[in-house]
């Protein structure tokens, strides 16, 4: 099933470290990506606005690959 808005999300670590957008910024991915779920607010293209409310982070941007559903 596609992700759309309004889904509630996870980071797969396997598609997000050594990814070019992991090199592009901090290599210490935080470990609220992985165990926290996420709300997708927008989608772009083949990339996911995902906002983590539980903690006080900006929002991000995700490539729909890098993302799963929470479950």
């Amino acid at each position: 099933m596609p992700v759309k808005k309004g889904t509630m999300v996870r980071a797969v670590r396997e598609q997000l470290e050594n990814s070019l957008e992991a090199k592009a910024s901090d290599s210490r991915l935080p470990s609220y990506l992985f165990e926290s779920k996420g709300e997708v607010m927008d989608i772009q293209n083949d990339y996911a606005l995902v906002k983590f409310g539980k903690v006080p982070t900006p929002n991000i941007w995700l490539r729909l690959d890098q993302i799963e559903e929470f479950k």
